[in-house]
């Protein structure tokens, strides 16, 4: 069995070890600002790059080409390990907190989810907070894309990494002939947008440290803040700005980004079908909300009502999940329907959670099609999408996608009633977590914490976000029996 899966186990010996050397970068901010944290890095500093180094040494002799079968452990392992060992600093310095919820915030950490179980932010130290916004940042766009770029320099090609790991509706896509520039053309996107992000919120007002933090989060579209009242702290229209111009940037396609900058134009996004439906979608959903919430006064007046509705439209479709007030007090159809932003809006190859824009288009056109068939039983319709018609392999795929999908609400959602929770609370944490979003409703809305779940409760919600950031199919494949058959 070992020797059957010696290449996982040595590529992820590898990644833990590169792991293990982000660390440092807090560890150098903990040391050089005496802020208290030092130990709890140099402990886990030592344990995940020793356990990567051992992992690696002991798999050389038997490293060989991956297969696609074994590309999908190696995600799956990646995504449920890197969090365990991204949980130590927090664990070792965080007094009183448990490893379920040391776990859970470093899952949602590198899974850009957002939700938290710790109050006080404003009190850590100034290096936890960065580690825990840094892990938005490097799960953002997805670690595996960033190992697919260094893999072929250790002789191990990535393309059926990449395949894994990146959202169905992109998987076949390539914006340049080599898998691996592809990734580092990908990277260099987000480190330049993370660059200009952090520059502008500087400008806006917040301190240097914040507004680098705050980047992290916003390119990753996580939503960890170094605040407990979020963005709210800081009371500004102009961050407001700066976070809803940047996070629509992240809640496009990056390969769109590349493209524009690589042919310095922005006619590439004129071009992309995708992007029209995200922009398009998102201004009515503003509109409609303001009308909706303007007459209920629920604020003082129409600009301060849209200035809201269009920050948290925003944030909570793109699934950044930042908050700039409590939209737990706006009537519960306000509230569902920016939860429910967050389960499509998004494009295929952004840094954003949920089924993505692309496939809930060709599902309504798919439906579109089936009604114009019951009508015109002999007629020939296709499916389009923009120029391009979507074959039926396709239309199958995302069919079969949107049913586990579906289940997957239902059945953690009932899991979670099971346990005494609310539907509210339940159906909101699984949804949040499903798609990456952060904050949900009720117990585990914006002015809270999911520290108020119990243990086995966070597990559920923990497994939620694995499922969202790996879009289910990737985790599940491995706990099919013929996975393991030869």
């Amino acid at each position: 069995m070992i020797d059957r899966f010696a290449p996982v186990l040595f590529i992820l010996g590898i990644l833990i070890t590169g792991f293990g050397s982000l660390m440092l970068l807090p560890l150098s901010i903990a040391w050089l600002t005496a802020d208290g944290a030092q130990s709890a890095y140099d402990e886990a500093v030592v344990i995940t790059m020793c356990t990567g180094v051992l992992l690696a040494l002991s798999m050389r002799r038997r490293q060989r080409e991956m297969r696609v079968r074994e590309s999908f452990l190696l995600v799956a392992l990646i995504w449920s390990l890197l969090p365990a060992f991204g949980a130590l600093p927090l664990y070792l310095h965080i007094s009183g907190l448990s490893w379920t919820d040391a776990y859970f915030e470093a899952v949602s950490g590198l899974t850009a989810t957002g939700a938290t179980v710790l109050s006080g932010l404003d009190d850590l130290p100034l290096s936890i907070n960065f580690w825990r916004t840094f892990m938005h940042w490097v799960g953002g766009l997805g670690v595996v894309v960033l190992a697919v770029a260094i893999l072929p320099l250790l002789g191990f090609g990535g393309r059926s990494m990449f395949k894994a790991e990146t959202p169905g509706p992109m998987k076949d896509s390539k914006i340049t002939p080599r898998i691996a520039e592809t990734a580092k053309g990908l990277w260099v996107v987000y480190v330049l947008l993370t660059v200009a992000c952090a520059v502008a919120l500087y400008q806006a007002g917040m301190l240097p440290w914040d507004a680098l933090m705050h980047a992290f989060s916003i390119m990753g579209l996580g939503g960890f803040s170094t605040k407990d009242a979020s963005l709210g702290h800081f009371d500004s229209l102009e961050i407001e700005l700066v976070v809803i111009f940047f996070a629509l940037l992240a809640g496009i396609n990056f390969s769109t980004h590349f493209l524009a900058l690589s042919k310095r134009s922005l006619r590439v996004y004129r071009f992309d079908v995708e992007v029209h439906y995200f922009l398009g979608f998102l201004a009515a959903s503003i509109v409609v909300l303001t009308v909706y919430l303007w007459p209920e006064e629920v604020y003082d007046d129409f600009p301060t009502t849209f200035r809201y509705v269009a920050f948290h439209s925003v944030s909570l479709a793109t699934s950044l999940g930042f908050a700039t007030t409590d939209y737990a007090q706006w009537p519960l159809f306000g509230q569902l329907w920016i939860l429910f932003l967050g389960s499509f809006v998004a494009c295929s190859g952004s840094a954003g959670g949920g089924i993505k824009m692309v496939r809930a288009v060709v599902l309504y056109k798919q439906v579109f099609r089936e009604l114009m068939r019951a009508m015109h039983p002999r007629s020939l319709q296709t499916v389009r999408f923009g120029r391009t018609v979507i074959p039926d392999q396709v239309l199958h795929s995302i069919l079969g996608f949107l049913f586990i999908y579906v289940v997957t609400i239902v059945s953690l959602t009932l899991l979670l009633i099971a346990t005494h929770l609310d539907v509210i609370t339940a159906f909101s944490a699984v949804v949040a977590c499903l798609n990456n979003t952060g904050p949900g409703l009720n117990l585990v809305g914006p002015t809270t914490t999911y520290a108020v779940l119990s243990d086995f409760q966070t597990w559920v919600c923990t497994w939620a976000m694995l499922l969202g950031r790996l879009e289910i199919f990737t985790l599940l494949v491995i706990l099919m029996p013929a996975f393991w058959r030869r």
